[in-house]
């Protein structure tokens, strides 16, 4: 017997530099197959990878992954089958974005809603945030990335307070302060021939290189890396979900992520303790990319270590925040004592992973052994 199904079927397309203007909206078709749907959309356009979400209601801000999803085939066409127990349901496909040389994922412009209130939050309070587009680290710098810039850096004058520390070379770097990682990525964008975001005057003339100064200023036109705004960070993490805890949903586990599993926390499905795969040599990290990635192909934005951004943070000791400035391309206070971490790292339990948590923060001199960082470019 079929079930009566409504179909709102498209692709939401933010191909700003990925696709030419030709290529317009893809549309999906779709056929019946008894209490299944086949979902189909021409191969050949498909040079870029997508993911399917889901809704019962149109209207709903809360469109989550399509988890039934099975792949099919079609003829000369890309498929997937849906079962269909609900009266009515509706399909949205999301383009997740391809991955550039450099190992960076693009991220689409857009308004979304940063913050929530699942869980009481009073300093996630939400609010309306564009973002423009731009591309970020799939995965958290690893070891590895970490010392080929450094010794690129430190071998053209450049200078660090910390040489970084690692458990392996394709785990992430951590024992890394604010400062060291602006740094770091002014390095990396001359040894890859971009043009550098951080200087030390306002006059965007003197390349940030050595020391510790709060006098940083950014070049927000520049083509170099950085790293990212809060606004910019939660955006990623959420994958192009909303309305949900993590990057993935409304509950975690330890086959999602490297923390503290905690199963008194109601949206906890655990195990209890350190993540077992992980723990018996500290550092407790995991190898970046281990667990899957979010709607937008990004690694480990939920545990594993903290992740620096770029905004200013007030509070103690540790950081509820300031309140979301909210609008265009927000950045945070102009001046500060602390600098948000996002993302918690894995000694923290599930609270302090959620995307809306905001209570993660610390001195930018600080390169305690659970801060590491992704870098992001603009287009």
């Amino acid at each position: 017997m079929r079930t009566k199904l409504y179909s709102f079927l498209t692709i939401i397309a933010f191909f700003v530099g990925v696709l030419p203007a030709s290529a317009g909206l893809l549309r999906l078709g779709i056929v019946w197959t008894n209490n299944e749907v086949l979902l189909y959309w021409p191969t050949n356009a498909l040079t870029f990878s997508f993911v399917l979400q889901s809704s019962t209601n149109l209207a709903s801000t809360n469109w989550g992954f399509a988890t039934d999803a099975v792949p099919a085939t079609y003829g000369s066409q890309t498929a997937v089958t849906v079962s269909n127990t609900l009266a009515s349901r509706f399909f949205r496909l999301i383009m997740v974005s391809t991955t550039t040389a450099d190992g960076m994922a693009f991220i689409p412009a857009g308004s979304f809603t940063i913050g929530d209130t699942l869980d009481g939050e009073s300093d996630a309070i939400p609010t309306n945030v564009y973002v423009s587009a731009f591309y970020m680290d799939t995965n958290l710098v690893s070891l590895s990335q970490w010392m080929g810039v450094y010794s690129y850096a430190t071998n053209d004058g450049y200078s660090f307070v910390y040489a970084g520390a690692g458990k392996a070379a394709n785990n992430p770097v951590q024992t890394v302060d604010w400062y060291d990682c602006v740094k770091w990525c002014n390095a990396r964008s001359q040894q890859a021939g971009l043009r550098p975001v951080y200087y030390t005057n306002a006059g965007l003339t003197q390349v940030y290189m050595s020391g510790e100064t709060t006098n940083v200023f950014a070049n927000w036109t520049a083509n170099g890396y950085r790293l990212p705004t809060e606004a910019e960070w939660e955006k990623a993490a959420r994958g192009g979900l909303s309305g949900q805890r993590f990057p993935w949903g409304l509950t975690i586990s330890e086959t999602q992520a490297n923390y503290d599993g905690d199963t008194a926390i109601s949206y906890d499905l655990g195990p209890n303790g350190y993540n077992a795969l992980f723990d018996a040599a500290y550092p407790y990290t995991s190898p970046v990319g281990y667990f899957a990635a979010n709607g937008y192909g990004l690694y480990d934005m939920a545990g594993n270590v903290d992740e620096w951004c770029w905004d200013w943070s007030e509070g103690t000791p540790y950081p509820t925040g300031s309140p979301y400035l909210g609008g265009n391309d927000p950045r945070g206070p102009a001046t500060g004592t602390f600098r948000v971490l996002r993302g918690g790292y894995w000694g923290y339990l599930a609270i302090y992973l959620r995307c809306a948590d905001r209570s993660l923060g610390d001195y930018p001199s600080n390169g305690d052994a659970y801060n590491g960082f992704r870098c992001v470019r603009g287009l």
